[in-house]
């Protein structure tokens, strides 16, 4: 393989997308009610942990896009976070959701290693961040982690049962993921290979 952690952040780029698919399949069988309930998370509600991940989504994807295609920073970044939740139902964050991670997993196949440590500027309203490609995927990768483990806890608290999210990488659990491969229109040749 002859760039193998730029596969490893693709593969990475995949399970998110896997994930939120996986995840967003139980959040939609949710009533309006319920996908509005008040919980305890960092973030007060179901929708509202979507919202924000979407949102964070939004806002590395479009610096890293930026520094991609060679264009200057975006000038009002945190145009992002307004309003702070865009969307009201699960199905429009859905629809949203899928668009980001389209758009990450095709980020992430143009990589090569010898570019990750490409630096990407975001301008913040109060300082300007520099940090390399590897390191804002890092990020990302783990922000996505960090609340979509939250939404799966507060669905066990609904009669929706949590959807198993930790099944991806291993060779002899395809078959578990065989039926979202499917829905997505992924085969494990494509994920593994990086095509």
């Amino acid at each position: 393989m002859a760039d193998p952690l730029s596969h490893y952040l693709l593969a990475q780029a995949y399970n998110n997308g896997w994930a939120n698919h996986r995840l967003y399949k139980a959040c939609l069988q949710l009533s309006q009610d319920e996908f509005l309930a008040p919980r305890s998370s960092f973030f007060p509600s179901i929708k509202a942990t979507l919202n924000h991940i979407l949102t964070v989504d939004w806002f590395y994807l479009q610096a890293l896009e930026c520094e991609q295609g060679g264009d200057a920073p975006e000038l009002d970044s945190e145009r992002f976070f307004e309003p702070e939740e865009p969307f009201n139902t699960c199905l429009a964050l859905h629809r949203e959701q899928a668009q980001a991670d389209h758009r990450l997993i095709a980020y992430c196949q143009l990589l090569k290693d010898d570019s990750l440590g490409r630096h990407v500027i975001i301008l913040r309203p109060d300082r300007t961040q520099r940090d390399t490609r590897v390191r804002l995927l890092a990020h990302l990768f783990e922000h996505q982690v960090h609340h979509r483990g939250q939404v799966h806890a507060m669905l066990a608290d609904t009669d929706i049962k949590p959807p198993q999210l930790d099944e991806f990488f291993c060779e002899g659990e395809a078959h578990l993921r065989a039926r979202d491969f499917a829905e997505l229109g992924w085969t494990e040749a494509q994920v593994w290979s990086g095509q």
